[in-house]
């Protein structure tokens, strides 16, 4: 992909996120997706996502900037949303959360193959037990 395609290839894949549709989502994610210190496969990531929509009905991401290069994207986000359900052993707290993210993202083929990035949720989860 050129990198204006992979701009508005992200760009899809991030109004997906915004309206919690988990199969949008997957077909833009490799079956065998590999994440820095998260379980690979896209199940394990889809998981994480259903889980995080469940204890944030309201998440959203907002795109900052995003670097394109080759078959590789930087980006940074702000994401946020209050939380509603119980989220990693949590219970909800009814306390609006806002975090930075960083991710760096291999696309092969429309779909993301590699992640890495600070989307681990610890300093969400300091927002939701400070």
């Amino acid at each position: 992909m050129e990198p204006w395609e992979t701009r508005e290839w992200y760009a899809e894949y991030l109004e997906a996120c915004n309206r919690h549709d988990l199969a949008a989502i997957r077909s833009f994610i490799d079956p065998a997706v590999r994440r820095a210190h998260l379980p690979a496969g896209s199940e394990a990531w889809i998981g994480d996502m259903a889980d995080l929509f469940h204890a944030f009905p309201d998440w959203r991401w907002r795109r900052i900037q995003i670097i394109v290069e080759d078959d590789r994207l930087a980006v940074h986000l702000r994401a946020g949303g209050t939380h509603l359900g119980v989220f990693r052993g949590i219970a909800p707290t009814r306390r609006h959360a806002n975090v930075a993210e960083f991710a760096m993202y291999r696309v092969a083929k429309g779909r993301i193959v590699e992640f890495s990035g600070t989307a681990d949720n610890v300093e969400l989860l300091s927002q939701l037990t400070a």
